[in-house]
């Protein structure tokens, strides 16, 4: 994968925050945002969406306000690089935002939650991408897929809680990886280029959208893009260029707002880590929790399918 994103041009760093981002993705997140996204990084480096070596730039306006600019670059090396004094202000003050316009798309957006929870801090975040989101059936697209998460830490030797959904009725990856395949799409995930539902998952490429839950859904994701866009400054949107074609960078925005969980001797960790323990023995699915094996074993391989080996291999091989 380094080899890959040299070839493609991709500076050392840029290429090392990436590779870091995309494993964890392929370990922990939807596996659609973990090695199939990570081509759309490599062709976007190819083609011009994204800068091969940015000289991202971090400002503190306010103590407790990180305001970042990833200079047409990954979003994951401005995190990373302002990520120590994010952690210290976190620490210091209880609470910090740090805030990102004109990157490239963020990719998991868990993967951010996930580095704090790592520190034992929650965190909320926010991003959006070009429209691709109906309002409803029949609407034009006017938001992305505007995904959000949110991570808790609940301790050594358990993975924290993590939500990360989109606002859509599903990712647009998914969608993507659907039509790749032949397959059809479940009801209420998109429409075609006329705004009719659509089951067909080439004709919602041509398409847009749902938002989950109608127009409650469609309010969540006017409530997002306005952390994600409305507070880094960057472009909404209806505004944003597309992340899978042309030589416009998205440019778009991210928002984290990191807290501490109590006090030190507060125990809050532990008290959320026994309703999560609790919660499952009712039988609810807790999202980052269930189901999953931490930290995974070294012995387990991580799968990508062979389109996608293809791909990767093509590039580090060629740089096309």
């Amino acid at each position: 994968m380094m080899r890959a994103c040299r070839a493609a041009g991709a500076s050392e760093a840029t290429a090392r925050s990436l590779v870091d981002a995309t494993l964890s993705a392929a370990l922990y997140g939807p596996p659609a945002v973990g090695f199939p996204h990570f081509v759309d990084y490599l062709d976007s480096f190819r083609e011009g969406r994204l800068n091969r070596d940015p000289a991202p730039t971090c400002e503190r306006p306010y103590p407790a306000f990180f305001a970042a600019d990833a200079d047409r670059g990954i979003a994951q090396l401005g995190f990373d690089l302002a990520f120590k004094d994010l952690v210290e202000a976190v620490r210091t003050l209880g609470v910090a935002v740090f805030t990102q316009t004109n990157s490239y798309t963020t990719g998991e957006l868990g993967y951010y939650v996930r580095r704090l929870a790592g520190e034992g801090i929650v965190g909320i975040a926010a991003t959006n991408a070009n429209a691709m989101v109906v309002a409803k059936a029949g609407g034009p697209a006017v938001y992305s897929t505007i995904p959000m998460a949110f991570g808790f830490p609940l301790g050594d030797g358990s993975p924290p809680l993590l939500i990360d959904q989109a606002s859509s009725a599903t990712a647009y990856v998914n969608v993507v990886a659907a039509a790749a395949d032949g397959r059809s799409i479940p009801e209420g995930w998109a429409v075609d280029e006329a705004g009719q539902e659509t089951l067909d998952a080439a004709r919602a490429l041509g398409g847009a959208l749902l938002p989950f839950g109608g127009r409650k859904g469609a309010n969540v994701a006017l409530m997002v893009e306005m952390l994600s866009a409305g507070l880094s400054g960057g472009p909404w949107s209806l505004d944003a260029p597309s992340f899978r074609s042309g030589s416009a960078s998205p440019a778009v925005g991210l928002t984290i707002v990191a807290m501490m969980p109590g006090r030190a001797g507060d125990g809050l960790v532990e008290l959320a880590r026994r309703q999560a323990d609790r919660l499952q023995d009712h039988g609810v699915f807790v999202p980052g929790v269930s189901g999953i094996e931490y930290p995974r074993p070294a012995s387990e391989g991580l799968k990508m399918s062979r389109a996608v080996l293809e791909a990767i291999t093509r590039i580090a091989e060629t740089g096309g």
